[in-house]
């Protein structure tokens, strides 16, 4: 993590934290850091223009998921491949990223929250599968690897 937080209103959009955390950036001439937090604010930028919409905390949430992931990905193929220096740029961006994200939950917080929305779905079996998770999926957004989450409830459903 970084040392420059963002000066930012505790209750400050999303966006405009990001923003204040550019500024920072800027004033403290840190690159790779800067560079980083211009793609995500070009992405909400893409965003907003393509959909003639404002980006809220929400659709800013998940952007940034989405923004990991693919850098999760791409830094796994260039491991592979033997791109040492590239992976350890994506882990970078992934690490300037998630400065955005709210806390991941525990898997003891997960575990809670899976149970209570089977529970509130009330039905088992995997015909309750697409109620449960769209329960979950805006309580997780940020916070829990949805593709992770599914696994579970799946195998709750059917165990």
């Amino acid at each position: 993590m970084s040392d420059q937080a963002p000066d930012t209103a505790p209750g400050a959009s999303l966006k405009a934290t990001i923003t204040a955390a550019m500024k920072a950036a800027m004033k403290a001439r840190d690159k790779e850091r800067l560079g980083t937090i211009r793609l995500i604010l070009s992405e909400f930028k893409r965003i907003e223009v393509d959909e003639r919409i404002e980006v809220d905390d929400a659709r800013a949430l998940v952007v940034l998921d989405k923004m990991v992931k693919q850098r999760r990905d791409s830094a796994d193929q260039y491991q592979q491949a033997g791109r040492d220096e590239l992976a350890a740029q994506e882990n970078f961006e992934i690490g300037v990223i998630q400065e955005f994200l709210p806390t991941p939950l525990t898997e003891a917080e997960l575990d809670a929250m899976v149970t209570a929305a089977i529970a509130a779905s009330g039905s088992s079996g995997m015909q309750a599968m697409g109620a449960v998770m769209a329960q979950l999926k805006p309580q997780l957004q940020g916070r829990a690897d949805i593709g992770s989450v599914s696994k579970l409830v799946k195998s709750r459903l059917t165990g």
